[in-house]
């Protein structure tokens, strides 16, 4: 993939003392319950809310995880886009998803080491659907899906499941949709868990 924050000397170091002790001020824990694999497709969800980014991000150095993520283009205009980049974004051209499922999956086969966050919603507006792209992309790599999450009721966020999955979406998804049932997101009116 590309050079990251993450793999910034000295300020991967700063950020992630940073990020533990603004987590700390805000009253926010880090659940590690999980053994992350080395290769990884982790889900975030809910996903309801722009808060997420911040705080998912401040999570991930706290769990001293080194990430990239997908966003859709538009968060990467030009001058912005670099940042955004350097930040660990991966921009999705939505109309294309196929492609971008196959380039993980390649990714993935090219890395000794690799965790892509990709929100399952694909926005932060309500749908009932979660789009399916991580699931193809963790069973065309071979590798397992962390279930990441933000509950923002109890101000916890994490990884504390892995998920291996069969190769069979219908039986895997109402599974995996089913462990975000109890997590509050910043706007739970947003969320819905169910199939």
């Amino acid at each position: 993939m590309h050079f990251t924050i993450f793999k910034t000397p000295i300020i991967n170091t700063l950020v992630r003392w940073l990020s533990i002790g603004v987590l700390y001020l805000i009253g926010w824990r880090t659940d590690t319950s999980a053994k992350i694999a080395p290769k990884c497709v982790l889900i975030g969800a809910p996903h309801t809310s722009n808060w997420d980014f911040p705080i998912g991000l401040m999570l991930c150095f706290s769990m001293n995880i080194d990430v990239v993520w997908m966003g859709k283009d538009s968060l990467f205009p030009p001058v912005l886009g670099h940042v955004m980049r350097w930040l660990g974004g991966i921009p999705v051209d939505r109309s294309q998803p196929g492609q971008m499922v196959q380039a993980t999956i390649d990714a993935f086969n090219r890395s000794e080491k690799l965790l892509v966050i990709v929100p399952p919603e694909g926005t932060r507006g309500k749908v009932t659907r979660w789009k399916t792209g991580f699931y193809y992309m963790a069973v065309g790599a071979n590798v397992p899906i962390g279930l990441g999450y933000l509950d923002f009721k109890n101000k916890r966020g994490g990884v504390a499941e892995i998920f291996y999955p069969s190769g069979d979406i219908e039986k895997d998804m109402p599974e995996i949709r089913a462990y975000y049932k109890n997590f509050v997101g910043k706007n739970p009116q947003q969320f819905d868990a169910g199939e």
